[in-house]
């Protein structure tokens, strides 16, 4: 469920047009509803018992205002940086309700996420566990763990968002994870408390997780075999959404298959969703600059680029853009033609949208849907653009969570010679 609407052809976000918004903060914008960020993760948290968490994947939109509602709303949160603990500490968030994923820990993050005490740390290698292991001893703590294993699943999705193979750079293969586990029972400045299994992003089928999870479960026994309980089982995140026409399953539905395969288990489960919350949550708005028709193709060059929204340029991903007015009596629009919607970066893979049949002229505004995931948190300032401005839309009230950057914003820090 979103929270965007047309009302009499015109597109709203919650009690706002977005053409309102659009004349307050200028274009490219960033546009959130609270209203829908709310209801996705409550959708989640409603198939679950309150022994579980749900975990936000701070990667997918790490804005402060992001993070403030989902924190307000009693949400735990996975973090993979430094950076990243220190936003959701500064949004109001828990630590206590935050696990630490990532593969490059270093021992100042490690030493920073003891010191808030944080929930739990993910650990992806044995040089890791080492290391958090003296980092540990060296403050007179102990660190609460859990192993990622790798299962070797294929996941079914983009081979650039897909986490769960050999080949991949995460975790730990299952078959070693039994003697790493018994290694890690002898140090001293280590606790564990899990086991961590993540395979990959914008997964649209059951099938994979639960396949990943029999891995899981098997090996949970073969711990308890050499007498190491586990608490909790965290299952990860990457349930896809509906960018065109894909079905993936809802979060009531992959609880429901977890727990008929956990059976009277014990352990109780984390999930750690990023996009199945945020990106439905928000859209980028954008402006037509200049048509450029010609017998190949007719381009729609707007204000927004590759910067701005990476992923159809990196993983040739399919973005839903409609005409923010589409009463053409309010905007004299021409008749519906078939255009490739592109910035003016200096790439040919800076594309927002191809051949999309649009009823568009010069000056009207663009929205690009499902754009809450991994948007913004990606962009770049690549041929010196400055970074879009963000908004979240709370009811009829509009807050401006990040302002648009400036020139002097883009070069604070550098010097001349």
């Amino acid at each position: 469920m979103n929270h965007f609407e047309y009302r009499e052809g015109e597109l709203y976000a919650e009690e706002i047009p977005l053409a309102q918004l659009a004349e307050e903060y200028g274009t490219p914008l960033y546009v959130y509803s609270r209203a829908t960020l709310t209801r996705h993760y409550q959708v989640w948290t409603e198939c679950l018992s309150p022994k579980d968490m749900i975990c936000y994947a701070v990667k997918a939109n790490s804005n402060l205002g992001v993070l403030s509602v989902l924190a307000k709303l009693g949400s735990g949160f996975d973090i993979v940086s430094g950076g990243e603990l220190e936003r959701v500490l500064s949004a109001g968030g828990d630590p206590a309700r935050i696990v630490f994923s990532g593969l490059g820990k270093t021992p100042e993050d490690m030493r920073r996420a003891l010191e808030v005490g944080v929930r739990c740390f993910n650990i992806e290698s044995t040089p890791e566990l080492n290391q958090l292991n003296q980092v540990a001893e060296d403050m007179g703590q102990v660190a609460p763990i859990s192993i990622r294993v790798n299962p070797d699943v294929d996941a079914k999705t983009h081979p650039y968002i897909s986490t769960g193979l050999k080949e991949n750079k995460f975790g730990i293969d299952i078959s070693e994870a039994a003697a790493i586990y018994a290694w890690a029972a002898q140090m001293s400045g280590l606790n564990i408390v899990g086991i961590d299994c993540h395979i990959g992003s914008q997964l649209t089928e059951l099938s994979p997780f639960l396949d990943a999870l029999d891995r899981v479960l098997n090996l949970v026994d073969q711990l308890a075999e050499s007498n190491i309980e586990i608490a909790h089982l965290d299952l990860g995140g990457g349930l896809g959404v509906t960018y065109e026409n894909e079905m993936p399953p809802s979060p009531a539905d992959l609880c429901a298959a977890v727990k008929e395969r956990m059976g009277s288990r014990p352990q109780h489960l984390v999930f750690e969703p990023g996009r199945s919350i945020a990106a439905n949550a928000g859209l980028l708005l954008t402006r037509v600059q200049i048509l450029k028709p010609s017998d190949a193709k007719n381009f729609a060059i707007v204000d927004a680029a590759m910067n701005d929204l990476i992923r159809p340029a990196l993983y040739s991903s399919w973005m839903n853009i409609t005409e923010v007015d589409r009463n053409p009596a309010n905007n004299g629009q021409s008749d519906q033609a078939v255009w490739d919607v592109v910035g003016s970066v200096c790439e040919s893979a800076d594309f927002l949208g191809k051949d999309r049949k649009l009823s568009i002229a010069p000056g009207d505004l663009l929205a690009v849907h499902s754009a809450g995931a991994y948007g913004q948190v990606m962009s770049s300032n690549y041929n010196t653009r400055a970074r879009a401005a963000e908004v979240l839309v709370d009811g009829n009230q509009s807050i401006l969570v990040r302002e648009r950057e400036t020139f002097a914003d883009m070069i604070r820090g550098e010097h001349l010679v």
